[in-house]
């Protein structure tokens, strides 16, 4: 008892070889979409909003992301500081969501993005107990006699 398809592997991989180019662009008139002023403080406040919602749902691009600055140039620009190419993919991502919702909830729809590499304001300095320590000896020197007398393990 056999069944029979009208399916054929050739006719499916030869027609593969025709592709068909569709060349969609999308363009939104924003002269007629409201264009209200928002300020810095809005912009900051809704990214912390958004780290913390990612960081909930996706701790991994969270963690790609989490050094990013947006500071808002003026009326209609908003940069983008990103330490890493990889990480700028993920922001990628996601940088659709946060944008749409922003543009939303300040009610300006002109806002144009600005993506700039930053090298120097983005390293994350890792904090080893001892160089935690050295500042707090700066704070209060009377630790360092404390250290020198207990020989704290700093490791």
């Amino acid at each position: 008892m056999g069944i029979s398809s009208s399916f054929s592997i050739n006719s499916f991989l030869n027609k593969g070889d025709e592709k068909i180019e569709v060349d969609e662009t999308l363009s939104v008139k924003t002269e007629s979409l409201p264009q209200n002023h928002f300020t810095e403080t809005d912009l900051q406040t809704e990214w912390n909003i958004f780290l913390k919602q990612l960081q909930a749902r996706d701790s991994f691009i969270f963690n790609a992301i989490k050094t990013f600055k947006l500071l808002k140039i003026d009326e209609k620009i908003i940069q983008v500081l990103y330490p890493s190419d990889s990480a700028k993919v993920e922001f990628d991502k996601i940088s659709g969501e946060f944008f749409n919702h922003f543009k939303r909830k300040v009610h300006n729809h002109a806002i144009e993005i600005e993506y700039k590499r930053d090298f120097e304001n983005l390293k994350i300095e890792v904090l080893t107990k001892r160089k935690i320590f050295e500042k707090f000896i700066e704070k209060n020197p009377l630790l360092k006699d404390l250290d020198d007398l207990m020989r704290f393990d700093l490791t």
